[in-house]
C-alpha cells in the first residue's frame, strides 16, 4: 500500500510539472499567423529560431558586436524589444542586454536541457528570442538577456 501511494505521488508530481510547463507557453499573442505564413515571411534561420525555438551559432550574428545607438526590434513583427544603451559585451557570442523594453518581452520556463531556464519571447508574436540569466552586470540589473541575433532587427537612432 505504501509503495502504491508513493508511486501515485510521484506520478502526480510529474503530471503537475508537465501541465505547468505547458501553461507558460499557451499565451495568446496579438500577431497570430499559420506556420505557412511564418515560413513565407521569415528566412529559414529566422524561422528556426523564432518559430521552432532554435539557437543560432555563437559569434555568428553581426549584431553581437553592434554598438551603434538605436533599438532592437523583433525580426518577425517589428516590436521594439531592447535599447542599445542596455546592450553589453557578455563574451557569450550572442547579443546581450541587461534589461528589456518593459511589456514587450514575455517570459516562460524552459526545461529542454534538464533544468529550468527563463525563456524569452516577443510579447506581440510569441517568437522565441533567447534566455535570461542572472549573471549580467551587477552595477545595473544583474540580468543577462542572451538573445539570438537572427531574431532581432536593428533600427538605428535618427
Amino acid at each position: 500500500m505504501k509503495k502504491t501511494l508513493g508511486l501515485i505521488t510521484i506520478l502526480l508530481g510529474f503530471s503537475c510539472q508537465s501541465s505547468a510547463q505547458k501553461a507558460d507557453k499557451t499565451k495568446d499573442f496579438a500577431v497570430d499567423k499559420t506556420e505557412k505564413e511564418w515560413k513565407a515571411e521569415l528566412t529559414p534561420e529566422q524561422y528556426y529560431v523564432l518559430r521552432k525555438e532554435g539557437t543560432e551559432r555563437a559569434f555568428s550574428s553581426p549584431l553581437n558586436k553592434n554598438y551603434n545607438p538605436g533599438v532592437y526590434h523583433c525580426a518577425a513583427c517589428d516590436t521594439p524589444l531592447f535599447r542599445s544603451e542596455h546592450k553589453f559585451d557578455s563574451g557569450s557570442g550572442w547579443p546581450s542586454f541587461d534589461r528589456e523594453i518593459e511589456g514587450n518581452v514575455a517570459f516562460s520556463t524552459d526545461y529542454k536541457i534538464g533544468y529550468a531556464r527563463t525563456e524569452e519571447h516577443c510579447a506581440t508574436c510569441g517568437g522565441h528570442l533567447g534566455h535570461m540569466f542572472n549573471d549580467g552586470p551587477r552595477k545595473t540589473t544583474g540580468k543577462r538577456h542572451c538573445i539570438n541575433g537572427v531574431a532581432l532587427k536593428f533600427v538605428p537612432a535618427k
